[in-house]
């Protein structure tokens, strides 16, 4: 299983992950403030985009599929694709040179020890109504992405005219996404990370609470956190804000 990644750019070389239900493009505001500056290496998650004909999503898998495909590189991952990276980050350590999550946390779901999650409930309303209408689905995770920001009905157009550029996620990805999403908890592994780490959380998240991440970067060694005034998808209304803080990581690793 080999997913579909674009290369483009010139310089050091980084991993970007997106998240559930979306494609690799979603980072365009992103890709154009980074390209100039890496060797990027723009994944789409099996079932996603152009990797649309691969077969099962699993968390292990991917990761590693990744790592085999892409040479040793920062990896930087958002939402769902920050699990994808965080794993790979602690099973293939020598592939992943810095660890980059933007509003992405080590669980996802809430539980009596881990207050910053969404209730399962939530996940699981999804993967209910899914087959039923998937578009419907994903317009209102959408909305939930994009809730709680200054600039909501912006990032949300700008979500959805990206959603579906590349054809429409299979319905077995996204199920395998919202499992994935509902099984993930890398929390004891924190500290077991060899790479330096950074942790971008958005202030008005309402899927991620930056509590989350700020949490994570106390237990990560050589981590660094930065809190950005957005919504769950910061790389829409803050691209030029998570480049800067890419960029000044990268240099850092470097030195």
């Amino acid at each position: 299983m080999k997913p579909y990644i674009a290369t483009l750019g010139d310089g050091p070389d980084l991993v970007l992950l997106h998240g559930w239900a979306m494609h690799g493009g979603i980072f365009g505001p992103l890709i154009d403030a980074l390209a100039g500056h890496f060797r990027l290496h723009v994944v789409d998650l099996p079932g996603h985009g152009h990797s649309h004909a691969l077969g099962r999503f699993e968390l292990a898998d991917t990761a590693g599929a990744i790592a085999a495909a892409t040479p040793r590189a920062v990896w930087v991952g958002w939402s769902l694709g920050g699990s994808v990276a965080l794993h790979a980050a602690l099973a293939h350590a020598a592939q992943v040179r810095g660890l980059g999550l933007i509003a992405s946390s080590p669980r996802f779901v809430a539980a009596p020890d881990w207050p910053h999650g969404v209730s399962a409930d939530v996940l699981h309303g999804f993967a209910g109504e899914l087959a039923l209408d998937y578009r419907s689905v994903i317009e209102r995770f959408l909305a939930l992405e994009t809730l709680g920001s200054a600039q909501a009905q912006v990032e949300l157009r700008g979500l959805r005219a990206q959603v579906f550029e590349r054809g429409v996620p299979s319905l077995a990805a996204l199920q395998d996404g919202l499992r994935i999403l509902e099984a993930v908890d890398l929390r004891q592994q924190l500290s077991m990370l060899v790479m330096p780490s950074l942790w971008l959380a958005a202030r008005r998240d309402r899927l991620v609470p930056p509590a989350a991440m700020q949490w994570a970067a106390q237990q990560a060694p050589r981590a660094h956190y930065l809190q950005l005034n957005s919504s769950h998808a910061p790389f829409i209304s803050h691209a030029e804000a998570i480049a800067a803080a890419i960029i000044q990581f990268t240099k850092e690793l470097a030195a």
